[in-house]
C-alpha cells in the first residue's frame, strides 16, 4: 500500500504501475468498496491529498477547488460555515472529494453535478493530465464518463461552484420538505438544511456509529433502476415511478420489500438492515462472501417478481454476485 499524500505521488506511483502491468487500486474513503476476501493482488494507492482553495466574489460567488483526498462532509460543512450555499443536502455521505463526480454523488433531491464545474484527472491511457468542464463529465443518475470508463481517470482535484448566502437551494425532497416544515420548491437556512440531512439519515442508520451493527454497511447496496416506458408499465400500479429523461426511474427499496424481503432479513453475520432494506449489512463476523452471497439473494429474487434485475452501486474488487448472468 502506498499513501499518496500529494498528486505528484499519486500521479507517479499510479503511472509506474501502469508500465510494470500490475494491478493497481486507487482507494479514497473506502465507504463505497467490497473487497474480496482474497484480497487485492497489486498495490493499493490511498488518496490522502489535502487543500481547499477558493476564489470569492460577490458577483460570481465561490469558485472552489477542492484535493481528491479531501473529506467530503468535511468538505460540506467548511463551505457552509463560510457561507457558501448548494452542497447542503449532500451533507452526512462517507467518502472523499475525488470520488463524487465518478459517481455523481447525489441525495434528497441533488447531485454533485449541480455544482461542479471542472474535474482535473490524468489520464491513465494517455499519460496527460487533463481537465473537463462539467458538460464534458457525462454525468447522469449515479453515473459519468469517469465510471464509463473505469479506471482510466484518475481525479486529482474538483472545482465547485457554489453561491455565497445563508439559505439553500429549493428543497426537492418531500421528506425533507416535510422535516424542515416547508413546501417542496421553498427555501430554508442551508445550515438547518444540513442538520435536517444528518437527522434524517441518522434515522436511517446512513451515519456510521460503532456501537450499531446496522450502520456497518456501505449505504445502499443497490441503484434505482431507470426503465424504459415499457418496462415500468409493466410493474405493479402501485410501484413508485418518477420521470428520467425518457425513461422512468422506480425505487430499488420498494422492489426489494415487495420482493418478499423485509428489514432484517438474513442471518447472524449478513443481514438487510432492520431500517433500510437498501442497505446491506455486516452483523459483527460478516466476510464478503456473507454479503455477496446476500446481496444475490436479493438481486436474484427481485428479478423473478417483477423481471428487473438490480445493479449494485457499491464497487465489487475481485468479487461479483453469482447466479445466471453474473454481475
Amino acid at each position: 500500500m502506498v499513501v499518496a499524500t500529494d498528486d505528484e505521488t499519486l500521479v507517479e506511483t499510479v503511472a509506474a504501475c501502469d508500465e510494470r502491468g500490475e494491478a493497481v487500486l486507487v482507494l479514497g474513503g473506502g465507504s463505497n468498496v467490497l473487497v474480496a476476501d482474497e484480497g487485492f493482488p497489486g498495490t493499493v494507492v490511498r488518496v490522502a491529498t489535502k487543500g481547499i482553495r477558493a476564489e470569492v466574489s460577490d458577483c460570481a460567488g465561490a469558485s472552489v477547488q477542492v484535493a481528491a483526498g479531501e473529506n467530503w462532509d468535511e468538505f460540506v460543512a467548511h463551505s457552509l460555515a463560510q457561507g457558501w450555499a448548494g452542497l447542503e443536502t449532500l451533507s452526512g455521505i462517507p467518502g472523499l472529494v475525488g470520488a463524487t463526480p465518478i459517481q455523481n454523488v447525489g441525495a434528497y433531491g441533488s447531485d454533485v453535478s449541480r455544482t461542479i464545474a471542472s474535474v482535473l484527472t490524468w489520464d491513465r491511457r494517455e499519460r496527460v493530465r487533463r481537465t473537463f468542464a462539467a458538460s464534458e463529465c457525462g454525468f447522469g443518475y449515479r453515473s459519468s464518463r469517469f465510471k464509463e470508463e473505469p479506471g482510466r481517470h484518475l481525479v486529482l482535484n474538483v472545482t465547485f461552484q457554489l453561491r455565497r448566502g445563508d439559505l439553500g437551494d429549493p428543497v426537492a425532497y418531500p421528506e425533507l420538505a416535510r422535516a424542515l416544515g416547508v413546501d417542496v420548491g421553498q427555501r430554508a437556512p442551508a445550515r438547518q438544511v444540513r442538520d435536517a440531512v444528518l437527522a434524517i439519515r441518522g434515522n436511517k442508520a446512513m451515519v456510521l456509529d460503532a456501537e450499531d451493527h446496522d450502520t456497518w454497511s456501505a449505504g445502499s447496496f443497490f441503484t434505482n433502476p431507470v426503465l424504459t416506458p415499457e418496462d415500468a408499465a409493466a410493474l405493479p400500479p402501485e410501484a413508485p415511478r418518477y420521470p428520467a429523461g425518457e425513461r422512468v426511474k422506480t425505487s430499488a427499496a420498494w422492489l426489494i420489500q415487495h420482493a418478499g424481503f423485509a428489514k432484517g432479513h438474513g442471518n447472524e453475520r449478513a443481514a438487510l438492515s432492520h431500517k433500510h432494506v437498501l442497505a446491506l449489512t455486516n452483523r459483527g463476523g460478516a466476510s464478503a462472501a456473507d454479503l455477496v452471497a446476500l446481496a444475490t439473494e436479493v438481486r436474484d429474487g427481485v428479478e423473478a417478481r417483477f423481471g428487473v434485475r438490480l445493479v449494485p452501486e457499491v464497487n465489487l474488487v475481485g468479487t461479483r454476485l453469482g447466479g445466471p448472468g453474473r454481475s
